[in-house]
């Protein structure tokens, strides 16, 4: 789903404005993604949780996707724009420890071969200008301060009113920056009107549903390194759908991004260890959410003397 927006957005983009394509992404998807919520009876946040939920949203849609779709619009390939969000591993890992969670010597291996790897892809790539590169600086910094944002000031939010107030808000902003270029020539409508439904049905709704929920139960390194794989299939879809070269260089760059994803999906012994210890727990634990008294045992005493005893799995 996330590598489908790059291809769909240069599709838009071929077709109209970035900013004009754009804001008929956020307009769309955030009226739809609000009705939705609605529906569901979702829980909005309020006060000052609604002030962070703004910014983070902000952060990830606004200045991620209107770098990228600027740098749509000079001509930077679908492939150079992913691999450079494929840093976002990188940036996310150093700003762990304000999160309270650890990588481990074998995790940051692996962000620094995936790095490594997204460096070799992007030096095959001469069709893109320095202001280009800049660009996809900027949606890089976009979508990882804003993921750090998130987990770090709204980490409980419903993904559902998240989800909807990150868009809802970033398409006020991006309608603005389109009025103030009064440009809003579209060259082929068919093109302009599938791009769009696809980047509002499978690119805002479904694809950042998804990664709300995964920042919600999951930390951001975990979710981060999942990043490094969209180089790859980005690369193969704009083969296959828009025809973009797959360079050597740039097959040889994914290729180490995936061995940086592999070694960076190892979870340390410790967090592994918790993690048996917590289902060990849970499994003693009363269903009803007693405090973690048994059913069974009268008194609390008999409860840690059956906890004690019970083996871990």
């Amino acid at each position: 789903m996330w590598s489908s927006a790059f291809i769909a957005g240069i599709i838009g983009v071929g077709t109209a404005p970035p900013m004009l394509v754009l804001f008929g992404r956020f307009a769309i998807a955030g009226v739809l993604l609000i009705l939705v919520a609605v529906a569901t009876k979702a829980v909005w946040p309020r006060g000052r949780v609604l002030g962070h939920t703004v910014i983070a949203g902000l952060l990830m849609q606004m200045v991620q996707f209107g770098a990228f779709y600027t740098a749509m619009g000079e001509h930077v390939s679908a492939a150079v724009i992913s691999l450079v969000q494929g840093l976002s591993p990188v940036v996310i890992a150093l700003f762990a420890g304000m999160l309270g969670e650890t990588v481990s010597r074998i995790q940051w291996l692996g962000f620094g071969i995936g790095g490594v790897g997204v460096g070799l892809a992007v030096v095959d790539q001469s069709s893109f200008s320095l202001s280009g590169l800049l660009l996809c600086v900027v949606g890089l910094a976009g979508l990882s301060l804003g993921t750090i944002y998130q987990k770090r000031f709204t980490p409980a939010i419903d993904p559902r009113t998240g989800t909807a107030i990150h868009v809802a808000v970033s398409a006020p902003f991006a309608g603005a920056i389109a009025l103030l270029g009064n440009d809003f020539h579209i060259t082929d409508i068919g093109r302009f009107a599938g791009s769009l439904a696809w980047m509002v049905l499978i690119n805002s709704m479904a694809a950042f549903l998804l990664l709300n929920t995964m920042l919600r139960y999951w930390d951001t390194t975990r979710v981060g390194r999942f990043f490094f794989a969209i180089p790859a299939v980005t690369t193969a879809m704009a083969w296959l759908v828009i025809g973009e070269p797959a360079h050597p260089l740039t097959i040889a760059g994914l290729a180490v991004g995936l061995l940086g994803l592999v070694l960076a999906s190892r979870r340390p012994s410790a967090q592994r260890d918790s993690t048996r210890a917590a289902l060990s727990y849970n499994h003693f634990r009363d269903p009803s959410g007693d405090n973690g008294s048994s059913r069974t045992s009268p008194t609390s005493s008999e409860t840690g003397r059956s906890m004690r005893k019970a083996p871990v799995p």
